[in-house]
């Protein structure tokens, strides 16, 4: 019998996928809604079969865009989604609760215009409802036709454990990338280990070692980046000769500083599944050809130590937002 991971990325997923998020929100101004669709029929058209949403993503509008952009095409795509995060009254609110969960999906249902999501991902655990009453009202969304598969979101291997005793779990989707290496204290391993794919978010560095943000005052007013400490000073300039760096490397190895933080996640392990976000077509195309490069243990080697988890300047998230986060974190010497 396939394991789930061998099931998602082999009979419907792909290699890459492609994260919807900020055609709605988080990273400067949205794109208009005509644009968006176009992106999303762009994907489509060039083989992403792979598309990732979220009730909070713009407060429904991205569950929106996708279910009037693609519901047509809805067997050409795997869909993924996200409950226990949601906007109410303009604030981001956690709520786990079993009925809660319900409630969001039979909405998402009605805004991605299907009658199934084929991985439905507890987007946040919430500490104040027992894990198990979260995953166990996800499971009866399974047993009753609602959703394919249950995921969770931004967790550790330990909360991992504890769900998979409720329901196998299909995929964790955490931050990974070069300069966010908190999957490979413990989860990694223990996705590997219980069959379920590790998708990767922020597969880009949020654009940092990509070159795309030359000064974060440029960012606008809105941009989550804000709110991060890598991206403040005076983390931002002493990280910036690791960027320099980087891009130095993709333009040694052929490819580039996109395609080189896509590929390194692509030879990482086979259940290692980067989602990458993105506004531009062009932008598009180039990260989608990442699958075609081909790294040497040398040059992944060399990546790994340049880009060192000891070597990155800043937090990922602020205090206040690192409390609602359950991944696991770096050892202490």
């Amino acid at each position: 019998m396939n394991s789930p991971v061998q099931h998602l990325r082999a009979a419907e997923v792909g290699p890459i996928g492609l994260g919807c998020m900020n055609l709605s929100h988080a990273y400067g101004t949205p794109p208009e809604p005509a644009r968006a669709a176009q992106l999303l029929r762009r994907a489509l058209d060039l083989g992403v079969r792979h598309f990732d949403t979220a009730a909070l993503y713009g407060f429904g509008r991205n569950e929106t865009l996708i279910g009037e952009t693609l519901g047509a095409d809805r067997h050409r795509f795997f869909l993924a989604s996200k409950c226990g995060l949601t906007g109410i009254d303009g604030r981001r609110v956690i709520d786990g609760r079993p009925e809660v969960l319900k409630k969001t999906c039979q909405e998402a249902l009605a805004r991605l215009r299907t009658d199934v999501i084929d991985l439905y991902y507890l987007h946040r655990y919430d500490r104040r409802v027992p894990l198990e009453d979260s995953i166990g009202a996800l499971a009866d969304l399974v047993r009753g036709g609602s959703i394919r598969h249950i995921g969770l979101s931004e967790v550790s291997a330990a909360t991992l454990r504890r769900a998979c005793a409720v329901h196998p779990i299909a995929a964790v989707q955490n931050e990974y990338s070069l300069w966010t290496r908190n999957p490979e204290y413990g989860l990694l391993e223990e996705c590997r280990r219980v069959g379920a794919a590790l998708v990767a978010f922020s597969p880009l560095t949020r654009g940092f070692l990509l070159g795309a943000i030359p000064d974060p005052a440029t960012l606008t007013p809105h941009d989550i980046r804000r709110g991060m400490p890598r991206f403040q000073e005076p983390n931002f300039s002493a990280n910036l000769p690791l960027a320099n760096a980087f891009q130095a490397l993709a333009r040694e190895f052929g490819c580039t500083p996109a395609q080189l933080a896509l590929a390194w996640l692509l030879h990482k392990a086979p259940h290692v599944i980067p989602i990458f976000g993105t506004t531009s077509p062009a932008h598009l195309a180039e990260n989608l050809a990442s699958t075609r490069v081909v790294l040497g243990e040398q040059q992944l080697a060399r990546l790994e130590r340049l880009v060192t988890p000891s070597a990155i300047h800043g937090a990922r998230y602020s205090e206040a937002v690192q409390r609602d986060i359950d991944t696991d974190e770096r050892p202490t010497a």
